[in-house]
Order: C-alpha cells, then sequence, then structure tokens
C-alpha cells in the first residue's frame, strides 16, 4: 500500500551546505501522494481495454470515476455513460463503475443479458463483503458515508434491511438499533477520517459495545491525501485541490486543508478555473488532487502558477504508494464478459 518516509515540507533551514533554505519568494508547496489510487487506476484501464478489445460502443454505468476530464475523454474514446442499466441495449457490454453496485444491479444487467465487466474498487468490494456478513450474523449495521453517493447505495443494497445511514455526526440522534450489544459500524471509504472519527464518537456515547469494523473502511489512498495536506497546510496561504464537485474525497481534501491551518482552499477541475485574484498577497501555494485525478490537471495548475511568480515546487512528500490491483478477470484472459 503505502509506507512513511522522512516528511519532507521544503522549508526545513537546517544549517550545512546544500541544505535547503526559504527566502520568501513566491512558492508551491506539492503534496506527495496526489492523484490516481490503484482503484481509480483500475477503472479507468478497465474502461480503456474493454474498449480496445471489443471496440465502442462500451457503456458505463454511472460515472467510472468522478472526474469530468476522464469521463470525458473516455467518451471521446467511445465510452457511453448511463444511470442504469435500462439504458443499455440488451445484449450490449457493460462496466460497473469503480463505486461499485448492489446486487440488485446486477440482477437487473442480467435480465437484459448484458455482458459485465465488473471495475468496482476491491476496497470497495471489502466493506461490501463486511456488509454481508455482519447482515448475515443479524447485526445492526450502522453506515457512515454521504446519502446519495453511489457507493453508499451499493453498499446499502447487499443488506438493506440491515444497514442503517448515518451521515455525519449531526445525524447520530436519529439511529435506532434493536440489540445495542449487536451494532457496528463501516464507513464510505472516501470520507474525512476526522470527521468520521468525530461520528463513531458520537455513536459510541449512544452505543458503547458499539464494534468496530475488522479493519480499516476508509481507503489507505484517500487517508494518504488527507495526510499529506494536513502536512502543508500550515505553512500554505492558499490550498489548491484539483478535483471534481461530485468526488467526494476531492472535497473532503479542500474541508482538510481548512481545518489544517490554511487560510484559503478552493476545488477546481482545471487550471482555467483559478481566479488570479487567489494569489494576490500569497507567497505559498499548495496543491494536491483527488485520487480521481490524471497529473496532466495537476501540472496545468503548476504552469499557470508559475506564469505568476511561483517558480519554486517544493515536495511534501508523507507517504510513498506501491499498490496495485490486477485488473477484472474478463481483461486479463481470453475469457468473455459475463
Amino acid at each position: 500500500m503505502s509506507s512513511a518516509v522522512p516528511l519532507n515540507l521544503g522549508i526545513a533551514r537546517p544549517s550545512g551546505e546544500g541544505a535547503p533554505s526559504y527566502s520568501g519568494a513566491k512558492r508551491v508547496l506539492l503534496a506527495e501522494p496526489r492523484g490516481y489510487c490503484a482503484g481509480v487506476d483500475r477503472a479507468v484501464e478497465t474502461v480503456e481495454k474493454a474498449l480496445e478489445k471489443h471496440g465502442a460502443p462500451v457503456y458505463v454505468r454511472k460515472e467510472i470515476v468522478h472526474n469530468r476530464h476522464v469521463v470525458e475523454t473516455l467518451a471521446d474514446r467511445g465510452a457511453i455513460f448511463v444511470e442504469e442499466t435500462d439504458e443499455v441495449p440488451e445484449g450490449s457490454l457493460l462496466v460497473f463503475s469503480a463505486h461499485g453496485v448492489s446486487p440488485a444491479v446486477h440482477a437487473s444487467a442480467a435480465e437484459r443479458s448484458l455482458r459485465t465487466i465488473d471495475a468496482t474498487c476491491p476496497l470497495v468490494t471489502k466493506v461490501h463483503q463486511e456488509a454481508k456478513r455482519f447482515a448475515r450474523d443479524d447485526y445492526d449495521i450502522l453506515l457512515i458515508g454521504h446519502e446519495g453517493h453511489e457507493e453508499v447505495e451499493g453498499t446499502a443494497g447487499e443488506a438493506p434491511e440491515h444497514v442503517q445511514l448515518v451521515d455525519g455526526p449531526d445525524s447520530v440522534d436519529n439511529v435506532t438499533v434493536r440489540d445495542e450489544n449487536k451494532v457496528i459500524w463501516l464507513s464510505q471509504t472516501t470520507l474525512s477520517v476526522d470527521e468520521t472519527m468525530t461520528t463513531v464518537a458520537k455513536l459510541r456515547e449512544r452505543f458503547p459495545t458499539l464494534q468496530d469494523p475488522p479493519s480499516d473502511d476508509i481507503c489507505y489512498a484517500t487517508q494518504n491525501r488527507q495526510v499529506a495536506v494536513k502536512a502543508m497546510a500550515p505553512e500554505c496561504d492558499l490550498v489548491i485541490v484539483v478535483g471534481s464537485t461530485n468526488s467526494s474525497n476531492s472535497v473532503r481534501l479542500v474541508e482538510v486543508a481548512l481545518t489544517a491551518g490554511a487560510r484559503a482552499s478552493y476545488l477546481v477541475d482545471y487550471a482555467k478555473e483559478v481566479d488570479t485574484a487567489w494569489l494576490d498577497g500569497i507567497t505559498t501555494v499548495g496543491i494536491t488532487s483527488g485520487a480521481s485525478v490524471p497529473e496532466i490537471l495537476v501540472q496545468g495548475v503548476i504552469d499557470l502558477l508559475g506564469e505568476h511568480g511561483f517558480g519554486d515546487v517544493q515536495p511534501v512528500t508523507t507517504a510513498n504508494e506501491t499498490l496495485v490491483f490486477s485488473l477484472p478477470r474478463e481483461l486479463r484472459t481470453s475469457a468473455t464478459p459475463r
């Protein structure tokens, strides 16, 4: 997954030859890690490989990942994005997005004789398996997440009679359970770690025997990107997060930056959305990107800032990510999509 490395904020002032120093000039702090996580990389490559293998059109339920540039680029290559399976011609090829789907969606696809490839992130699949396991054991499952998010809908659909959505700390008072000794919490993988733990603490005040999930549900990439932002935010007058407004983990990065000490933070899809007025009187700009953002979009923001005098780019490195997920089996072998 990731391994901790010495924190490099680019702001140290040790003595000695070759030591870095900060002269007060305009600079950019660049968060590492940022951008594509293993699940997003797998999902995007799944659509690309499906197009190569089967030709256009390839249908995709919902956005394959929550990034406007990625979706538009794949659409240009022949991917057709739909909201539901009934929009797909019978017998066609359909890819399920990285966010996962409920059993009802799988059943609907089967009814239409659709050939399917499941690009669900394996870390989301893990949460699905946990939901099914604890439902079999007749637990009340408190799913912490955002109402309406595709991932939450997919996870809740695994055990709708056992899952109760908890949309942040303010909704804790509305929770009811059958047996306080058989309650467990799970979470959407892209949440703010801090807010999630605040919600868990409030839940545990009401249900002292509340059980934790077998392993972290918030994905390693979401946590790593938040840690990097927390490290650099106190040094930043401004943090620019590259990502789309429907990307939960990108929106969370803006919130984390502000909470961690950045004076201002904004979310943009493209460099052209950066308001240069934001740079007035600014010395240090932090840049990061959500887990579904290709690096070319980050480079666009770096180039724009360079044109406005922010030519000194310094890394803020808090982890190295090495995790890679294999493609769905239909694209690894000569097998035909089911």
